[in-house]
This record gives structure tokens, C-alpha cells and sequence, in this order.
């Protein structure tokens, strides 16, 4: 059973694709009987001499033969288009609800998902998916095919309509049996390999600098084809799995016609109709083998997105930011709204743990509270509301830079970009590009350098327009001059909006910021 429902619209396009392909299905049907009649009629009727074979109609069943090929070629062709555009629009929409599932998830008890696992489910996984939707409209067709052929043969007697229904009622099962048999397996196997390998293609991207910069480029790719050897092998067993699936219908077609030919009793015409109508309702039963040959792929696929379907929540607008700041507390320390305060610690004692607890991105190991609440009991959209964090690391997204930007809250006019990049430093550097604000960036950055992706992360966090300033080591990579100007301008938009601040770095320089206190990690207790 599909435990992705297909909506209204969806389910109407794919009854007008099962339509398509019923025509098509009869239609290929009577063209092959009629040919085997045409053929066979034409041939007797031209040895019986000339008297004969003036008197034979050939015109009336050229032209239904010539018909009824284009009837079936614009039957599959509707076919093929309607479910094309049902399956492509369901899963359009699914992907959408399936990536909004994860989106929505709190990072600190989301389940451990890699972004490439994560990928190889919201793009391969949703593909067999989508190729069970494609081929639902093909199997009542070939049913109605095979129910039509059988019509047919019973021109050439009741026993060889009888062991044709057999014939074809035996045949679905057994392509069942034999695909699943050959394919099971070899499924299972290449679904958990392309994860792996779509992770570690994630993983060796993110980290292609330093690959190229330690000459790791050969190792890597070494690496990379020792994860492909299981994913080959696997589709290699799914391709002979296809060819034996393929030879066997092939072989019970075959089988099937001599069978209705031998127990048809009929003129020499009737039983060349009966012989390739028999014929063609087996190959119309090939859509069953194509089903079953994807069935396995298809659980495999139905199972890993189930996992994501079921996590809890759903994505829903992001919260606007509070207007009202909350205190935090740090430890003892209470930190009225407005202050600013700077952590300091030796490296490893979990600073950037503390900002990314009060950010709502991981689970806190501090004593840590937001308006008297432990952050482990507030909710990740109450820690957002009041907080807005540029992290040590800047996590960009594939877009342009005002893209990038406009993350911070919906509504970001240009005119604000400009003044929070002046504010960050980046201001010039961005006019200078072509392409200004639109200019393209990369996941890891393009072309910025690590210090002008973490200013565009510290303007984005200042255009959230929250409570507190969350910064990580915001002056890492910058030379003194422009350290000092970022210091300036960050205070003066401190000064001018109020807010609050919690600053980490290991520079002395940004510390000027934190007029109120400093706090040592250690003070901080668990």
C-alpha cells in the first residue's frame, strides 16, 4: 500500500492516463489479430486464383490496420504524458513536504540524518516512488488488453480461450515470484550504497580545498570508487535480474501461442488472428513484469522515505523576531536585556557549545536559562525569536548573496542589505563584483574568502533584528584595520538598536564590545 496518497488533481490525470492506455492496449491487441487475419485471409485468397483474389477486400482492413496503429501510438503517447505529469507534479509536492519535515525538526533531537543520505532519500527514493506512479495506470490496462485478447481467441474455440485465460491468469504471480527472487536483494543493496556513497560525495565537497591542498585527490578518489563497487554490483545483479524477467516473458509468450494455435479448431484466417492476438496479450502483460522488477526497488524507496514522514512537526512560517528581550542566564550570572558580555576560555572548553545552546542549535551542557526557563525546556522557535547567531564557521546556501541575506527574515528591502553589509565591512567588496548583491555563491562561498563569509553570516544575523547578538569569533581572518573598523561599526549598531550581546574570541580586539562583563567558561556550571 502507498503510504503517499496522490491528491485530487493528481488521481484525475492519472484516470485519463489509464484511458490512454486501455485504447492503446485494445488497440495493439486488434491490430496484430486483424494483421494475422489480413495476412492469412490474403494469402488463401490469392491461391485460390485470380476470381478470389479480385473479390477480397483488402482496402476496408488496410485502412482499420493503419488506424488502429495510430490509435495505439496516441494512446501510449497520452498515456506517457499524463502520467509523466501526474507523477512529476505528486512528487514535486511530496519532496516539498518530505524536505519542510526536516526542516522543521529541533537540531537538538533531530535525528542524526546526513545531508548526503538525506539527499540520496529526497531524490533516488522519490524516483522509484515516482515510477510506481507512472506505471499505476499501465496494469488495468494490460488487464483489459489481456481480457480482450481472450474475446478474441474464443473466435477460434472455447479450449484455446480456456488455456489462455489460464495462461494469462498464471503469469502475473510468476513474474512476481521470479522478479522478487532476482531482485530483493540486490535492491536493498543499492539503496544502502548509493546512500553512502551520496554522503561521502556530501563530505569530500565540503572539504575539496584541503583534499587538493594535501594531495589527498588520488586517495579520495580511490575511496570513492571502492564505495561504488558495491552500487555497481548491485545494479549489475538488477540488470541480469531485468534480462532473465525479459527472456522468461519472451519464452511464455511463445509458449502460449503455440499452445492457442494447437487448440484452435477454426478456419486457417481465425487461427492466425487467434495465434497473434495470443501473442500480444502476453507482451501486453509486460507491464507486470516492469512492476514487478521495480516492486523491490520501490518498498526500498516507500520504507527510507516512510522514516522521514513520520518524524513529527511540520514547517510553518519562520518566527518573527521578539521585540521584547528576555534576561539569560549563565550559570549565576543573570544577564539583563541589553548587555553584552564576552565568554573566554582556553580552546575546547565549549564555548561555541554555549552559543550554539542559546542559538537552539544543539542541546546545552551548561547551566543555561532564558527568561527563568532552562534552554533545554524552551522550544527551538523561542530561542530563535530572541536570538540571531553568526557562527565560527558560516554556513552559506547555494544562491546569490542577497539570497544569503534575506534567510535573516522575510521583507529585507536592498536598502537594508546595504547598510547591514556597511555595518559587517562587506560592503565595498560587494559593490565591487558585477553582479552586486546577485552575484552567485556556492554552499562553501564561491569565490569569498573565509573572512568575508563569515562577515556576510555576521550581516545576516544583524538583519534578523533579535534581541541578542550571538558571535562566534566574529573577527577570525581579518587583517588588524579591518578588524578594527568591523569593531567600530558593530558597536555603534549596538548602541543605535539596544540590543544584547554574547561574544566568544579569542582577539582582543572584539572584546572591546562586551562593556558589560566578562565570563569565564569555567564559572559557567553544567
Amino acid at each position: 500500500m502507498n503510504p503517499f496518497p496522490l491528491a485530487a488533481p493528481e488521481r484525475r490525470t492519472l484516470r485519463q492516463a489509464l484511458a490512454c492506455a486501455t485504447i492503446a492496449g485494445l488497440a495493439a491487441i486488434l491490430l496484430l489479430a486483424l494483421s494475422g487475419w489480413f495476412l492469412t485471409g490474403a494469402a488463401i485468397a490469392g491461391a485460390s486464383g485470380a476470381v478470389a483474389a479480385a473479390a477480397f477486400n483488402y482496402l476496408i482492413p488496410s485502412a482499420a490496420i493503419r488506424g488502429l496503429a495510430i490509435l495505439r501510438t496516441g494512446g501510449r503517447y497520452g498515456e506517457r504524458l499524463l502520467s509523466h505529469q501526474a507523477a512529476l507534479t505528486a512528487m514535486a509536492d511530496l519532496r516539498g513536504r518530505l524536505f519542510g519535515k526536516l526542516a522543521a525538526q529541533d537540531s537538538r533531537t533531530a535525528p542524526d540524518l546526513a545531508s548526503g543520505d538525506a539527499s540520496a532519500r529526497l531524490i533516488g527514493d522519490i524516483e522509484a516512488l515516482e515510477d510506481l506512479v507512472v506505471r499505476r495506470p499501465s496494469r488495468p490496462a494490460s488487464l483489459a488488453a489481456a481480457c480482450f485478447a481472450v474475446a478474441l481467441v474464443a473466435l477460434a474455440g472455447w479450449k484455446a480461450a480456456l488455456a489462455l485465460t489460464l495462461l494469462l491468469a498464471v503469469l502475473p504471480p510468476l513474474l512476481t515470484l521470479a522478479a522478487r527472487r532476482l531482485t530483493a536483494g540486490p535492491a536493498a543493496e543499492a539503496a544502502e550504497a548509493l546512500g553512502a556513497l551520496r554522503t561521502a560525495f556530501v563530505d569530500y565537497a565540503a572539504a575539496r580545498p584541503e583534499i587538493i591542498a594535501y594531495g589527498l585527490a588520488p586517495r579520495v578518489a580511490d575511496t570513492i570508487a571502492e564505495l561504488s563497487r558495491p552500487l555497481d554490483r548491485a545494479r549489475a545483479a538488477l540488470a541480469r535480474g531485468d534480462g532473465a524477467v525479459a527472456g522468461l516473458l519472451a519464452g511464455y509468450g511463445a509458449l502460449t501461442a503455440a499452445i492457442v494455435f494447437a487448440l484452435s479448431d477454426a478456419s486457417a484466417p481465425i487461427r492466425a488472428l487467434a495465434l497473434l492476438a495470443s501473442a500480444a496479450s502476453v507482451e501486453a502483460m509486460a507491464a507486470f513484469a516492469r512492476t514487478a522488477l521495480r516492486q523491490a526497488s520501490v518498498e526500498q524507496g516507500l520504507a527510507r522515505l516512510a522514516t522521514l514522514a513520520e518524524l513529527p512537526g511540520a514547517l510553518v512560517a519562520a518566527p518573527a523576531p521578539e521585540t521584547v528581550a528576555r534576561p539569560i542566564r549563565l550559570g549565576s550570572h543573570m544577564l539583563v536585556p541589553g548587555a553584552r558580555v564576552a565568554i573566554t576560555g582556553a580552546s575546547g572548553t565549549g564555548k561555541t557549545r554555549l552559543i550554539e545552546a542559546l542559538a537552539g542549535l544543539r542541546a546545552p551542557v551548561h547551566s543555561l536559562a532564558l527568561d527563568g526557563t532552562p534552554i533545554a525546556q524552551c522550544s527551538a522557535d523561542a530561542l530563535r525569536r530572541q536570538c540571531a547567531l553568526a557562527p565560527q564557521d558560516a554556513v552559506l546556501i547555494a544562491g546569490s548573496i542577497a539570497d544569503n541575506l534575506r534567510v535573516a527574515r522575510p521583507g529585507i528591502t536592498e536598502a537594508a542589505m546595504w547598510e547591514a553589509l556597511h555595518t559587517a565591512c562587506l560592503d565595498t567588496a560587494v559593490r565591487a563584483m558585477p553582479a552586486g548583491l546577485e552575484t552567485s555563491l556556492t554552499e562553501a562561498g564561491g569565490t569569498l574568502s573565509g573572512g568575508e563569509r563569515k562577515r556576510l553570516s555576521l550581516a545576516r544575523a544583524l538583519l534578523a533584528g533579535r534581541p541578542w547578538l550571538l558571535l562566534d569569533e566574529p573577527s577570525e581572518g581579518l587583517d588588524a584595520s579591518t578588524e578594527a573598523e568591523l569593531v567600530r561599526r558593530v558597536e555603534a549598531w549596538l548602541q543605535s538598536t539596544g540590543a544584547g550581546l554574547v561574544l566568544v574570541s579569542h582577539r582582543p580586539a572584539p572584546l572591546a564590545l562586551a562593556t558589560t562583563t566578562r565570563i569565564d567558561i569555567a564559572a559557567i556550571g553544567q
